[in-house]
């Protein structure tokens, strides 16, 4: 099958509350949307979210990628065969761009489905979706007065998993556990967001911290393999690596993979044919999988990573994202893939097989037109 066109968005909508953590405070979503079209009029849809402090992209270098290599990957990719072929061939430059590939890619498959009437799963070798899928409440380092609301709205829906993003200031971050309380038991994991240098800083905060957490996420700079392993050993807790986990290779030099969870977001690892490869590299290795979230991200790539999470199988601990217009002021799709009470979204709906592909309705209408740079 021939890709007529590829075209290039933004998708800058506000959130209905300003996200913030260590790295980063969020108003809008800063998200690249690719639309690759057939002859014969067929459109699929795909997403990705460059993030600078997450692998040094940004909507304008996602670009440039896009402005430089989609021209190459319309005229030689006409099955996911190819797209594979081509994606090997290009791997040291998408390690690079990986949230602007993510988002070529994912508009490729959605194509491909769309054409053959088949759901992504079909086309990357993925059982197709059953049953639902529990996400965690992620709560970010928000004034107190919103933190508070935040948690009593999630209990009220029922969440048990929760994580939540440290600030480093230690009274601050006792205030948000002791606001558990003691009612139904929940499940907490930690995210510092490379918030610490030293590990002994960062020992000593999460020691004076109350109450049990299962796991801790990125405390110290990324790539800082022996300091987390101290971390965790120290505090009694699991690891989780994010922006220090971009390729499959990296999960070689993991001692101990019982210690470790690997946290697999669509848009960083570059795709879900990339995404897939990690996962299936982290069974193989005995390290638990989170499938992550991007902030801000559509249901393009909720419903991109629900791929992910299926071929996860049992060895998916945990689940982010799928907040659709809990947190966006209007999503591409009507309607939008998010969780509902308990956390739980029923994952087999999305796997249609007589819409294909992603199986999503989109609606372009929030769209803005993106022109890429010409290549230098």
């Amino acid at each position: 099958m021939r890709i007529e066109r590829l075209d290039f968005f933004r998708f800058p909508v506000p959130f209905k509350v300003v996200f913030r953590h260590a790295s980063a405070s969020r108003r809008r979503a800063e998200n690249l949307i690719v639309a690759a079209r057939s002859e014969d009029g067929r459109t699929g849809y795909g997403e990705g979210c460059p993030r600078s402090y997450v692998s040094g992209e940004t909507p304008g270098s996602g670009l440039a990628f896009l402005a430089e290599h989609a021209p190459a990957l319309a005229a030689e990719v006409v099955d996911v065969d190819s797209l594979r072929a081509w994606t090997r061939s290009r791997r040291e430059v998408i390690d690079r761009n990986p949230a602007a590939f993510c988002a070529l890619e994912t508009a490729v498959l959605d194509l491909f489905g769309r054409v053959e009437g088949r759901p992504v799963e079909d086309l990357v070798g993925v059982p197709r979706l059953t049953g639902s899928f529990q996400y965690s409440a992620v709560l970010g380092d928000a004034p107190w007065p919103v933190y508070r609301w935040q948690l009593r709205r999630y209990r009220k829906w029922g969440m048990r998993d929760f994580k939540l993003k440290l600030s480093g200031d230690p009274r601050r971050d006792r205030g948000k556990l002791r606001a558990f309380g003691s009612g139904e038991p929940v499940r907490v994991r930690l995210d510092a967001n490379n918030l610490w240098t030293s590990p002994d800083e960062c020992i000593r905060h999460l020691r004076g911290l109350p109450g049990a957490v299962f796991a801790v996420e990125e405390p110290l700079r990324p790539g800082d393999i022996e300091g987390f392993e101290r971390v965790g050993r120290e505090c009694g807790a699991r690891i989780v690596l994010d922006e220090s986990l971009l390729r499959a290779d990296q999960l070689g030099a993991l001692q101990d993979p019982a210690r470790w969870i690997a946290n697999l977001r669509v848009s960083k690892l570059g795709g879900i044919l990339r995404s897939l490869e990690v996962a299936a590299k982290a069974a193989e290795r005995g390290v638990g999988v989170i499938v992550g979230a991007q902030v801000g991200e559509t249901s393009i790539l909720a419903r991109a990573a629900l791929t992910l999470m299926r071929a996860a199988g049992p060895n998916l601990i945990a689940s982010e994202g799928a907040f659709g217009t809990h947190l966006l002021q209007s999503d591409l799709t009507s309607p939008s893939l998010m969780f509902g009470s308990g956390g739980l979204l029923d994952a087999e709906p999305w796997s249609d097989p007589g819409n294909g592909g992603l199986g999503l309705e989109i609606d372009p209408g929030g769209l803005v037109p993106a022109a890429a740079p010409e290549p230098a």
